[in-house]
């Protein structure tokens, strides 16, 4: 594609992220597990940290598509469009399980999108091994955020945590293919604003 069809896909991109028509190729990681034994305050609970889990997704789809369209080189192009592609399942898998808590999204997603966005331009713009430091220390986090998710999950929401799993290896594994196709390690107080910057994205989206 040239810079016009990119342009107009990310455009896509964004309009199924917020929209929430985004769809999965993978199989849904929920599919067989037991159906949901939850009280209303687990329900709650789960529904919070699944929407939180949905704005990471809908953040991940705007960073990877503002760092495909910045991509100095074809090769950095293809493999953040393709990690751009299994965190659309991600998306899909948790706006489902939103669904079947009988929970939302977030109302901030436009916000979240565009922010996001922003980031990814700017860290696409400052070259390819930039961008590649960027996208393992952003998994890395999401990593240990989704850890700490499968610990605060109910301990009977196989569901959740069955999606949580599979999201967590999938980020594992972008954050490996990143170190090795050539990442710049990210200074300190780059990573300390991300952490923060997190921070506030997550606790807001547990409550709008």
């Amino acid at each position: 594609m040239n810079g016009f069809d990119r342009a107009l896909a990310s455009v896509d991109a964004a309009l199924r992220a917020v929209g929430g028509i985004a769809h999965a190729a993978r199989p849904y990681p929920a599919a067989g597990q037991p159906a949901d034994p939850l009280d209303a305050a687990q329900r709650r609970a789960a529904g919070a940290l699944m929407r939180v889990n949905h704005v990471g997704e809908v953040c991940a789809q705007a960073l990877y598509q503002a760092q495909a369209l910045t991509a100095r080189s074809p090769e950095l192009r293809r493999q953040m469009e393709g990690a751009a592609r299994e965190e659309t399942d991600h998306l899909a898998w948790t706006r489902v399980r939103l669904a079947e808590l009988g929970d939302r999204p977030s109302w901030l997603n436009p916000l979240w999108y565009a922010g996001a966005f922003g980031i990814g331009l700017l860290a696409g713009r400052l070259g390819d091994g930039v961008s590649l430091g960027f996208v393992v220390e952003t998994e890395r986090q999401v990593e240990q955020h989704l850890a700490g998710h499968l610990e605060r999950l109910p301990a009977d929401d196989a569901r959740s945590r069955a999606i949580v799993a599979a999201m967590k290896d999938d980020e594992s594994r972008h954050g490996d293919l990143a170190q090795a196709a050539g990442a710049t390690p990210l200074p300190a107080p780059v990573r300390w604003a991300m952490r923060a910057a997190a921070k506030v994205m997550t606790t807001t989206a547990a409550r709008i």
